[in-house]
């Protein structure tokens, strides 16, 4: 049985899908592996971010992104937030956006 991916809002699945195309290509074979696997997937394609935040790590020849997601029951995951990556570190302010939206995901 597998998971149902869902958006936070439409805007962050348009902004994946106005992605590179290597980028795209990786976010659309890894989310059917998030699809299948859920919680079960790790390193190098998930990591865990603590709290309940993940992160799914892109990668094409234009460059890295990532997605931040959170599992809800029910078997869904919820992509909270997605960008391309520019620095090495995930700046914090990323981190801030999906924690924010995750908090409101589950507190309904």
């Amino acid at each position: 049985m597998s998971y149902a991916i869902t958006y936070f809002h439409p805007r962050v699945k348009a902004e994946i899908e106005n992605w590179p195309d290597g980028i795209l290509a990786d976010y659309a074979r890894l989310v059917e592996l998030l699809a299948e696997f859920g919680p079960n997937l790790r390193m190098p394609h998930s990591r865990i971010m603590g709290s309940g935040l993940f992160e799914l790590r892109l990668k094409g020849k234009e460059g890295i992104g990532r997605a931040f997601y959170c599992f809800l029951i029910k078997r869904r995951i919820v992509i909270l937030h997605a960008f391309i990556k520019k620095t090495k570190s995930t700046p914090e302010y990323e981190l801030k956006i999906a924690r924010k939206r995750m908090k409101e995901v589950k507190n309904g």
